[in-house]
């Protein structure tokens, strides 16, 4: 039977969205349902930085009980308080299975970026004791992990079998037996292979500057949305939902008090699942990371972004989706669009494809519903080697 971290994960949707739009009017957003926030603007990282730059520290953001601060390329800055679970990791370590007892080896970095910080406040939340471990040093790793009885590992996905591997080679044997990883990619056969050696290992969707946004449970289906934040999934370069299902950018509104962030753009792909997990947990499922949303291409030497197209397809209310493609012609570029609607004459949007794009390329127009639901709206198909 599934323990529960709390109450929150096993409420049902109109309840969750009830004290969610609650949450939301405490931080000053004033919105009749949560499919209202489509209406708000969304706040890019670039944004974020420019407005941190014209009014430091935060921007024009209003945060309160920051203990820390740490610093992210671009550069952007963000705060970090020493709250109770002000991360939101408890959530996820608890999912994992570790708890009161455990000694959680954090090979999470602790300076300037605040992963090995966003981890160590969630092993505080679940009673467990963490050895502030950082990278490196793999066989001091091992030492210690030994020598203190280490039960748990937190840290990216490929670093613990660097550890194991080391143990190995030192003929050293270790107890863990648990592992919360993110910040990389956790591939089936590695989840495998520490399987074989009786670990389990669970993976998170977290940012710095979010905390925790998706989690996985030990049913394995998908990443469980955080209980302390509300996810969209957008067209690239927009605001607007896709429908069930497709694959769009991760928008987040994240209801921390302290540092709240509306409709947050990651620039991350994903997509909404089906159902509620069989864990028993109700939130919304995501698939995970599935790529990068921003789609930003040189083309002919002029940057195309994906706003872009998005205007694009603004620009014409019979064209309902549009996909950039790039490709060799020889030794130039060759730029197609290709537009969704029941239009038969190309040349009708060649205007706009020269004055939105800034490029002239082919036009093709295809029946709605004919392009891939993939979230790409710039595809390079372009091969480097060749």
């Amino acid at each position: 039977m599934t323990e529960f971290y709390d109450d929150l994960e096993t409420r049902s949707a109109d309840a969750r969205e009830a004290a969610q739009l609650e949450q939301l009017r405490a931080l000053g957003v004033e919105v009749a349902s949560l499919g209202d926030l489509k209406e708000l603007p969304v706040l890019r990282k670039a944004d974020l930085a420019a407005a941190q730059k014209e009014h430091p520290p935060f921007g024009r953001i209003e945060v309160s009980n920051a203990a820390h601060v740490f610093q992210s390329p671009g550069p952007i800055y963000e705060p970090g308080g020493i709250s109770h679970d002000w991360w939101r990791m408890g959530r996820f370590l608890h999912a994992v299975g570790i708890g009161k007892g455990d000694l959680v080896q954090n090979c999470f970095g602790y300076h300037l970026t605040p992963a090995g910080h966003i981890f160590e406040s969630g092993a505080r939340a679940v009673g467990a004791s963490v050895l502030p471990a950082g990278t490196g040093q793999t066989e001091l790793q091992v030492e210690a992990a030994a020598h203190l009885g280490t039960t748990a590992y937190a840290g990216t996905p490929d670093y613990l079998k660097v550890i194991l591997d080391k143990a190995d080679e030192m003929g050293v044997s270790l107890g863990i037996t648990r592992a919360a990883v993110g910040g990389g990619a956790l591939f089936p056969s590695l989840r495998q292979a520490y399987e074989d050696r009786g670990i389990r290992c669970l993976q998170c969707y977290a940012t710095a500057d979010l905390g925790n946004v998706a989690y996985e449970s030990p049913a394995m289906e998908g990443m469980i949305v955080d209980e302390g934040v509300i996810v969209e999934i957008v067209t690239p370069g927009t605001g607007d939902p896709v429908a069930p299902g497709e694959v769009g950018e991760v928008i987040v509104t994240t209801l921390n008090p302290d540092y709240p962030l509306v409709r947050f753009a990651t620039g991350d792909l994903s997509a909404v699942m089906e159902g509620p997990s069989p864990c028993g947990r109700t939130n919304t499922r995501i698939k995970g990371w599935m790529g990068r949303a921003d789609q930003t291409t040189k083309i002919k030497g002029m940057f195309v972004r994906p706003e872009q197209v998005a205007a694009l397809v603004a620009r014409h209310e019979d064209v309902a989706k549009a996909r950039v493609t790039v490709t060799r012609d020889g030794d130039k570029d060759a730029m197609t669009v290709a537009l969704e609607t029941k239009a038969t004459d190309p040349g009708d949007y060649a205007g706009s494809v020269n004055e939105i794009l800034k490029l002239r390329g082919e036009i093709t127009l295809v029946a709605p519903g004919t392009l891939p639901k993939d979230g790409k709206v710039i595809d390079d198909q372009r091969d480097y080697e060749g």
